[in-house]
């Protein structure tokens, strides 16, 4: 298993901990010379933060850590490629490297939809590796919006069932 596979088992793991909160699976891990200096999982939900991505928290959470807000030669894994929020933050903290999972056909930002982050009209450009075990990041998320439908689903029966609306 190479080292990129073993992030992302770390941010697979840290995607476990979102989606027992509730929250969409997507965990992020930022690396620099080999060691993790931040971590994130989605909370945008329980804490009422559209900015609260796991690569987001992640970011935030290294600039404390370095007390820099320039992350230069780091490595950020995450389960999903990047929206343009998280993709434009990346860029602003010169984030090296990109190892995502599973790509997003609706937001990705990392060449699905848009791609911010090669684009030589920006002043940065983070290099992007991107199918990094696509198959366990995607049926993570899969499972989670299957179990979100499935839930649903019940809850409107029951309520038709308690209506009496059959």
């Amino acid at each position: 298993m190479t080292s990129d596979e073993q992030w992302m088992e770390r941010a697979l793991a840290l995607a476990e901990q979102a989606e027992q909160r509730g929250e969409v699976p997507v965990g992020a891990v930022l690396v620099v010379d080999g060691q993790e200096i931040a971590s994130g999982f989605n909370q945008s939900i329980c804490q009422h933060d559209p900015t609260a991505h796991a690569e987001i928290i992640a970011l935030r959470q290294a600039g404390q850590q370095v007390e820099n807000y320039r992350l230069t030669n780091t490595t950020l894994y995450v389960t999903l490629e990047p929206c343009p929020m998280c993709a434009g933050a990346m860029v602003h903290a010169r984030v090296g490297r990109l190892v995502y999972g599973a790509s997003d056909p609706r937001t990705g930002a990392a060449g699905s939809v848009f791609q911010l982050l090669k684009s030589d009209q920006l002043n940065h450009q983070v290099e992007v590796v991107g199918g990094v075990k696509d198959t366990e990041c995607a049926e993570q998320l899969r499972r989670f919006f299957r179990n979100k439908r499935e839930q649903a689903k019940a809850l409107k029966k029951s309520k038709q069932q308690l209506s009496g609306d059959d």
